[in-house]
């Protein structure tokens, strides 16, 4: 592969880690799963009616929050949350006209209900969208196809990814998974979790909000029962992931003798105090890791076949874990792709590979197994593609 470089990685332990995940109620990770999902649903339109995907982005997403009025045992919302979904997508073939806003609201609401169980979609929440074709040009690199069939780049971008995970990151993401595990180990948690993870030397404290529910609760010591419930959660995780001590606090901004407490009627600060925006949140491997290289590309939304925002993302993740799960002389790796647009996907203009080795192994000797692992996971896009439409890749 012309395109391939292989480089050293230096891999000396950060004095300082962060770590951050947005949970599954989050303002924001809401915006990136309603942008998926309807991405899904049009792929699955689209197939339906024409045998094949068409163009579509529809990554661009906004929540602006409501306003409520929770109280122990209830309360309510007084103005709804506003989602609104747009972007481009084909909206029409010759006569037939696509369903375009029932794909989006339908999809959201369904979406809505199975994922945040205090929210009532009814009443709760607004959802409006704002879809138009996209430009001739992206819609004919869309279509067009090489000699090989591979899509071309619709975009000059790049996607990066690393392995193995640190204790400290897998650590985060467990804790978030754990407290919005189905079923729900304590029905007054609330969806909307956050979870920072700053590990300095060897001491390590999390930090954790968790919206409460108020319909949950009937008085303030069965909410610093529920907040207790949390941080021996995050203890329990800690130990099982090799952290002997951890400092916790959870809700950490609350003040109980004031009245101020992370208290919400849907489980989602969404319904009062916090917007959210597609691509704020977390990266494609569910975490926010400033000290890792990161992309910047909002991947939720974008379509499967030729946005290299969300494929490259993917791929250059699925090379890195590969090369440390096959080759025993690696130890760590992170790999950088650069896209060039009307370019088939399959040859990126730069495939960037560093290595970090047991015992000094000179990574430069790795290239072969590294070019063929490489050429493997880009060989395998189409495969990917029905596990984009299928779900079954996490890319927040």
């Amino acid at each position: 592969m012309e395109c391939l470089i292989v480089s050293p990685l230096e891999t000396a332990e950060e004095v300082v880690e962060v770590v951050e995940r947005k949970g599954l109620g989050h303002p924001d990770t809401i915006c990136d799963a309603l942008a998926e999902n309807f991405s899904r649903n049009l792929c699955r339109e689209y197939r339906r009616r024409f045998g094949e995907i068409l163009h579509h982005n529809v990554d661009k997403a906004l929540l602006c929050g409501g306003r409520a009025s929770p109280a122990f045992g209830g309360g309510s919302v007084l103005a709804p949350i506003d989602i609104h979904l747009s972007g481009r997508a084909v909206t029409s073939v010759g006569q037939d006209e696509l369903p375009i806003k029932e794909i989006a609201v339908e999809g959201s609401r369904a979406w809505l209900e199975a994922n945040l169980h205090a929210l009532d979609t009814t009443h709760h929440v607004e959802i409006h969208a704002l879809v138009r074709p996209g430009s001739q040009d992206l819609r004919e690199i869309f279509s067009r196809k090489t000699r090989g069939e591979s899509p071309l780049a619709n975009d000059t971008s790049i996607g990066v990814g690393y392995a193995p995970m640190s204790p400290l990151e897998r650590l985060v993401l467990a804790i978030e998974k754990r407290i919005n595990r189905r079923p729900r180990r304590d029905p007054a948690w609330g969806e909307d979790v956050k979870v920072m993870g700053v590990r300095c030397g060897g001491k390590l404290s999390v930090t954790v909000a968790c919206a409460m529910i108020a319909g949950e609760l009937a008085c303030l010591d069965e909410y610093l029962a529920a907040k207790a419930a949390v941080a021996d959660l995050v203890r329990e995780a800690a130990i099982e992931h090799g952290f002997s001590g951890c400092e916790v606090e959870v809700n950490a901004a609350d003040n109980p003798a004031e009245g101020a407490i992370f208290l919400t009627v849907t489980g989602t600060s969404a319904e009062a105090g916090d917007d959210g925006q597609v691509g704020r949140g977390n990266r494609i491997n569910g975490l926010i890791t400033p000290s890792r290289p990161m992309s910047l590309e909002a991947a939720a939304g974008k379509n499967p076949i030729s946005h290299v925002g969300k494929i490259y993302n993917v791929v250059a993740r699925e090379i890195a874990e590969a090369l440390v799960a096959k080759v025993s002389e690696i130890a760590a790796a992170q790999c950088l792709m650069v896209s060039r647009i009307g370019k088939p996907l399959t040859s990126p203009a730069v495939l960037q590979v560093k290595l970090a080795t047991h015992d000094g192994f000179p990574p430069v000797k790795l290239e072969g197994p590294v070019d063929e692992i490489a050429a493997h996971c880009l060989g395998r896009l189409s495969m990917l593609v029905d596990d984009f439409v299928a779900g079954t890749i996490e890319i927040f």
